[in-house]
């Protein structure tokens, strides 16, 4: 299938590591998944994003976005196609307005319910759907349900999105879903705006981490607080990340 990065942080942050340097990092785990790669990341609240056909760890590009990048928001994908050619409208992440969308999974003979998946999408939204691939339907299913709690370029929190996101999963398995564990669609999908970042996890492996063991900018960074080298004992955190594979290193990673 795909490996999914999701970086959400209080302070802008490097990700060379998680994308390059580290032993299992998204560009070696590209190795099995050469179908392509993409990176979002948030500036000033607006989304920039690269993306490519090329296998990620042979991709001068890739290498040299992973090595600037520096941000509070972070949404990576590498990608082994199953539904849709190899190409540059069918790499992830996708993007409409703020929000942006990775997805590692497959919905089960998508070909058969294509045309009743894309009549749910809001025929707004419907047209800038230009891949041929299950994963940016899934996106714009995600986004007319978010619509229903006011215009998609209004902020929305967590409830709103994760309440958008399982409604999402919740249609495509009516309309798709067979009898059997194998007629399952695989749904394992980051979203973001920025601001909130929302996974689910349906299917395939992801693994998420909220602190570290020691966090090697403890003695310079202004933000350090007890939840970044311990589990969080409010609820809020100051770093989140989500991996498809836990990525080697000072992060505590949980299934």
């Amino acid at each position: 299938m795909c490996r999914l990065f999701g970086f959400r942080s209080v302070i802008p942050s490097q990700v060379h590591r998680s994308l390059v340097a580290a032993d299992n990092a998204l560009s070696v785990q590209s190795s099995a998944h050469p179908d392509g790669w993409g990176v979002a990341f948030y500036v000033e609240g607006a989304p920039h994003i690269t993306r490519s056909p090329s296998t990620a760890v042979d991709d001068n590009l890739f290498h040299r976005v992973s090595g600037v990048v520096a941000s509070e928001t972070v949404l990576a994908h590498v990608r082994k196609a199953t539904v849709g050619k190899i190409g540059v409208l069918n790499c992830h992440p996708f993007q409409y307005g703020r929000w942006t969308m990775a997805h590692n999974g497959e919905i089960r003979g998508y070909a058969d319910h294509r045309e009743r998946l894309l009549a749910q999408v809001h025929p707004r939204l419907r047209r800038f759907i230009l891949g041929d691939t299950d994963s940016e339907v899934i996106f714009f299913l995600f986004l007319t349900h978010l619509a229903r709690h006011g215009a998609i370029s209004e902020r929305h929190g967590v409830e709103e999105t994760c309440e958008a996101l399982r409604a999402t999963c919740a249609q495509i398995r009516a309309i798709c879903d067979g009898r059997t564990e194998d007629e399952r669609a695989l749904l394992t999908i980051i979203v973001t705006d920025g601001v909130t970042m929302v996974a689910v996890r349906e299917g395939k492996e992801l693994y998420w981490s909220s602190y570290k063991t020691r966090c090697a900018d403890r003695d310079t960074c202004p933000s350090l607080a007890p939840e970044c080298e311990a589990p969080t004992a409010t609820g809020f955190v100051n770093h989140l990340l989500f991996s498809s594979e836990p990525i080697h290193g000072e992060n505590i990673w949980l299934p």
